[in-house]
């Protein structure tokens, strides 16, 4: 996207672009829009979904799978796996046997603890089982102006904090998945 905008003077499309192309490292992404700024970051300022954890992660809460039924969390009520993704759930670390058809957990199984980093395993179940662990935000670096060129920093409410930089930790301790 950097190269797109113009990294140097002589190669921007617009003026003072490349002062925010500088900016573009990492996972980030470009809004253009003809709102007023401060529209923006108000809106940003409250936008928050949530997401699934990705390895590295830190854990929110402490989640443990009940004896019984491994579920599906995505409707309600919760529903079991189809008997076909059994061998899926094995890969992944779960001491699965069928029970009429039905992927079943003989022992309680912890499956993540809180504030430690997730495996890519545990990151692939939570994500299965259905349960989000994160918020997806999206935090503010900079604005363009397109009338005087100007790359202005965000700073304050909307701006990307360093604890929302690295995912930080949850303040629920256990959540156990049931019927």
């Amino acid at each position: 996207m950097a190269k797109a905008l113009g990294t140097t003077l002589e190669e921007e499309h617009r003026g003072g672009i490349h002062k925010l192309a500088k900016q573009i490292k990492g996972q980030v992404g470009l809004m253009f829009t003809n709102s007023p700024p401060q529209e923006v970051i108000d809106w940003f300022v409250d936008f928050k979904q949530p997401d699934f954890a990705r390895a590295g992660n830190p854990a929110s809460r402490t989640v443990v799978l009940p004896v019984g039924p491994v579920l599906r969390h995505h409707s309600d009520p919760p529903e079991p796996f189809p008997h076909n993704e059994e061998p899926q759930l094995r890969k992944l670390g779960l001491t699965t046997t069928m029970n009429r058809g039905v992927p079943t957990l003989t022992s309680a199984h912890e499956l993540c603890k809180k504030g430690k980093p997730l495996t890519g395993e545990q990151a692939q179940l939570l994500k299965l089982i259905g349960h989000k662990m994160v918020a997806f935000r999206v935090g503010l670096i900079a604005r363009w102006d397109s009338e005087t060129g100007d790359v202005v920093q965000i700073e304050g409410p909307g701006a990307l904090t360093p604890e929302e930089r690295t995912g930080g930790v949850g303040d629920e301790d256990e959540d156990v998945m049931s019927e």
